[in-house]
């Protein structure tokens, strides 16, 4: 990639992570913050964390969309404006109802769909997968900076100066957004990217896609409850300061990603993806009922904690994986987008379920919970059909191929290791799916134009 790609991928990643800091570092403190607010209940505690999922899933798909009528940079930055507006409301309230509410506008500033699609309009195709695959590691490291930050950022300033510090980071987007980040020359719909109206409905009848939103909705729902419990154990019966539990997070997160590498690798270099799934699907009910039975004592409970966050870590990285697998040429940028309001419903669901859970059955009830939901994941899981280990790619075509798309599409088929093709006349591109062991390369470039 060139500098001004660098450039525009690296901004782009730091929008991104913005919202998802400001929801990271609420999740470890936000359960004993609650405690110290009159009106404050189990239930509300967990709804003030989950609304954030609730509004973003709902305007996530029609923000993206919008994106594609007005442009890329204004839904952008109203996004962003919408998301500072919820952090002041948050940061401000003296009642739990005024944070329910603030994460409500919060998550009402969902930029992702918009980002992403932004990301592609000034990527060049041919840098597009790894400026995606950027945006995406940002998100793994936002959640375990926010995990370790929010203790140490609320003992300076207590819990609203979380909240003021997603307002300024959401400005600072604003700013990159304005002033770094170039204005694309034309809006275009892309696949790969972005959310496509037309084809809702036919990612929404793959039952393989299907499966992959339950899984997703899932892991995330058991994450967010466990967040709900997990810092008033380490607090009041591990007698931990709220300050210091970055001392659990911090080991756990680093040991638990360290251990989840050799797995990825394996699942996807050795093709053992399925099996492995249904193996970490299997560990984070272990570690559930683990914490449930053994969360009085702190061995237990770490080994419980750090056997989740492995499979947790695997199932994160492999679920947009398999997304990919099953979703064809066409619907992998509207699969993508489901799937990530899939995730942010989780997020509403583990808050409030979890809260009421937690509000009737405590902590007990809670890893409980949490266990039978996944379980019944794992059944869903179990029904997955084998994935195909093809590998997307983009092809600019030489323009002149377009007087004849079936035939273009005919021959771009007839290549050897091409297993998919779509084109797309506006961008004079084709997504491929490809078998890169038996890919004819020179065949293929031959279809792109002389200066490609």
């Amino acid at each position: 990639m060139n500098s001004l790609e660098w450039r525009v991928t690296a901004s782009l990643a730091a929008i991104y992570a913005v919202r998802m800091l400001g929801l990271f570092m609420i999740l470890p403190v936000f359960a004993l913050y609650a405690e110290t607010l009159p009106d404050s209940t189990p239930f509300l505690a967990g709804l003030a964390i989950g609304i954030y999922g609730l509004s973003q899933a709902v305007f996530q798909i029609p923000l993206g969309i919008l994106s594609d009528k007005v442009g890329r940079k204004p839904v952008i930055i109203g996004g962003l404006l919408i998301f500072a507006a919820g952090s002041v409301v948050a940061a401000l309230a003296q009642s739990m109802w005024l944070i329910v509410i603030g994460r409500m506008i919060q998550g009402m500033g969902a930029v992702a769909a918009p980002t992403m699609a932004l990301a592609a309009d000034l990527i060049r195709e041919e840098h597009r997968i790894r400026t995606m695959g950027v945006i995406g590691l940002t998100i793994g490291v936002s959640f375990m900076l926010g995990m370790i930050l929010g203790p140490i950022v609320s003992q300076v300033g207590g819990v609203p100066s979380i909240f003021w510090l997603t307002m300024l980071l959401a400005l600072l987007g604003i700013v990159l957004v304005m002033f770094v980040i170039p204005t694309p020359a034309r809006t275009l719909q892309h696949r790969d990217a972005g959310i496509i109206k037309g084809y809702l409905g036919i990612a929404l009848g793959n039952t393989a896609l299907l499966r992959m939103n339950a899984g997703v909705f899932i892991l995330h729902l058991v994450m967010t409850a466990n967040f709900l419990v997990l810092p008033t154990l380490f607090t009041h019966e591990l007698g931990l300061p709220t300050a210091e539990h970055w001392k659990i997070y911090l080991p756990v997160f680093i040991g638990s990603f360290l251990l989840s590498i050799p797995l990825i690798i394996l699942a996807e270099k050795q093709r053992k993806i399925r099996p492995l799934l249904l193996g970490s699907t299997t560990a984070l009910i272990a570690a559930e009922l683990l914490m449930a039975v053994g969360h009085a004592q702190i061995s237990w409970l770490l080994l419980a904690f750090g056997l989740f966050f492995i499979g947790f870590n695997f199932l994160e990285a492999v679920q947009p994986s398999l997304v990919a697998k099953y979703s064809d040429v066409n619907t992998k940028g509207t699969a993508m987008g489901i799937f990530s309001s899939s995730q942010f419903l989780g997020i509403f669901a583990g808050g409030s379920l979890g809260g009421m859970v937690n509000h009737t059955w405590g902590a007990t009830g809670v890893f409980l919970f949490s266990a039978v939901i996944v379980g019944l994941w794992l059944l869903v899981a179990l029904q997955l059909p084998q994935p195909t280990f093809y590998t997307s790619k983009l092809l600019r075509l030489d323009p002149l191929l377009f007087s004849d798309p079936q035939r273009l599409h005919a021959e771009l088929l007839a290549v050897s290791g091409v297993k998919e093709v779509a084109l797309a006349v506006d961008e004079c591109i084709a997504y491929l799916k490809v078998e890169k062991a038996i890919l004819d390369q020179t065949a293929l470039d031959a279809f792109s134009p002389p200066s490609a």
